[in-house]
């Protein structure tokens, strides 16, 4: 098998001179194969796998004469082999090194998407099993609802992004798939063998029924899961952002040292990370659009999605990789603050208890719609109150006290009943 070509960073693999080296590996691999089929010399093959090289440079040169890439390549590359290169390419047509190529491409994006997935899946992991009992409000439509933990609202995030992990392990099969089948797909001038053999030194299956090129659904696949996994971390930030607002001020954005947040405003500590993902993930979604725009390319080809796919999918792969870095980062150093949540859960007297209440005073005979209204009642009296005490106006009404002893109405108001499944929650997750 040909060894791969590989880079830590997801922006080398990205870079042009990555991607001629993707190329370089087809054509030799192209090679390998019919020497073993007896199509052309072994000893051809093996002068062309000592002397083949390339220089970008001199390529873009070649390029800007001819105006095609490929045979740009393949010029620059006969430079270096000399007479063995007639062995090169041979029965090819140039999408077969492109979308072969950018295949060992999407391949090693997505092994570093998951190596970073990884990163983040432990970062939040960490958090929840810090956090499982600390107690905070939850909210629905932006308002309070019940109690909650902060470990809780992490192990949702830890499932979505769980969920990723598994879309992004189906994502790889889908886009490692190789063509050299030749112009319009056909094998007129190329053995299929050719094309399997390829295909397995380079660690790819070969396209099912590809046309001159490998149909765009895949890479629309790939750029809709970076689109939602983008979008998931966006949920994240804007939750980030929410909970840091100062009249919340439930968790924050670690402030460094230094750190200015305002050219007029010293006081201020912004949640300038969550934000930042926030707008990228806007970026994704619109590079996600134009790759399904590419699906529909005329007869068996056109070279309408080339260009498109120029921008979009190294800028997705990298900002994808950045927002997933920042995330894991920022759950790393998130700043927790308790003692705000303990207090925002329990203003105006703990109207958050509401249910519990009017369940309780179901359970001791009262109707459900009078159990409502009295709680209901006492409820938006303390709402919004400076002195608001639901708890105090609760125990006070006649006809709840008489009903409730004040232990079973201080019972209604502790919380640890709203978290005793939680543990079922965390087995799920292993954590």
């Amino acid at each position: 098998m040909i060894e791969r070509y590989t880079l830590p960073e997801m922006g080398d693999l990205w870079t042009d001179t990555y991607k001629l080296q993707t190329w370089l590996q087809v054509e030799i691999a192209v090679c390998e194969a019919q020497a073993e089929l007896g199509t052309i010399p072994a000893a051809a093959v093996a002068e062309i796998k000592a002397k083949a090289k390339f220089d970008p440079q001199r390529i873009l040169e070649i390029e800007a004469e001819i105006h095609h890439d490929v045979i740009a390549f393949l010029t620059n590359v006969n430079e270096y082999v000399g007479d063995a290169g007639r062995y090169i390419h041979l029965g090819l047509t140039s999408s077969d090194v492109l979308d072969t190529g950018l295949a060992l491409q999407l391949v090693a994006s997505v092994d570093v998407l998951l190596s970073q997935i990884e990163a983040l899946t432990q970062a939040i992991r960490y958090q929840a099993q810090q956090h499982r009992h600390t107690i905070m409000i939850g909210r629905s439509h932006g308002i309070h609802a019940e109690p909650i933990t902060f470990g809780f609202k992490l192990a949702g995030w830890l499932a979505e992004v769980l969920r990723h992990r598994d879309r992004l392990v189906h994502l790889r099969t889908q886009v490692a798939v190789g063509k050299i089948s030749g112009a319009v797909g056909t094998y007129a001038n190329i053995d299929p063998k050719v094309e399997a053999m390829t295909c397995q030194l380079l660690g790819l299956q070969p396209d099912t029924a590809s046309t001159q090129v490998i149909s765009r659904d895949r890479h629309a696949e790939y750029l809709q899961a970076l689109a939602l996994l983008a979008a998931s971390i966006e949920r994240f930030a804007v939750e980030i952002r929410n909970l840091q607002r100062t009249d919340v001020l439930e968790v924050e954005e670690f402030f460094a040292k230094g750190q200015k947040g305002s050219s007029a405003m010293p006081h201020k500590r912004n949640p300038i990370r969550s934000e930042r993902l926030t707008g990228l993930a806007r970026v994704i979604r619109g590079h996600a659009i134009a790759a399904l725009e590419n699906v529909a390319l005329w007869h068996e080809r056109d070279i309408s999605h080339s260009s498109v796919e120029r921008m979009i999918l190294p800028d997705s792969s990298v900002l994808t990789h950045f927002m997933l870095v920042e995330m894991t980062d920022l759950v790393k150093h998130l700043l927790v603050y308790p003692q705000n949540m303990a207090r925002n859960l329990n203003v105006y007297g703990g109207v958050v208890f509401s249910q519990r209440v009017m369940l309780t005073l179901v359970e001791k005979g009262i109707r459900r719609e009078e159990a409502y209204s009295i709680v209901q009642s006492c409820a938006h009296t303390a709402w919004n109150q400076p002195d608001g005490n639901f708890r105090d106006l609760i125990s006070k009404d006649a006809r709840v006290a008489e009903k409730l002893s004040p232990a079973e109405v201080a019972d209604c108001f502790d919380p640890q009943h709203h978290l005793r499944h939680l543990d079922e929650i965390y087995q799920r997750l292993n954590i």
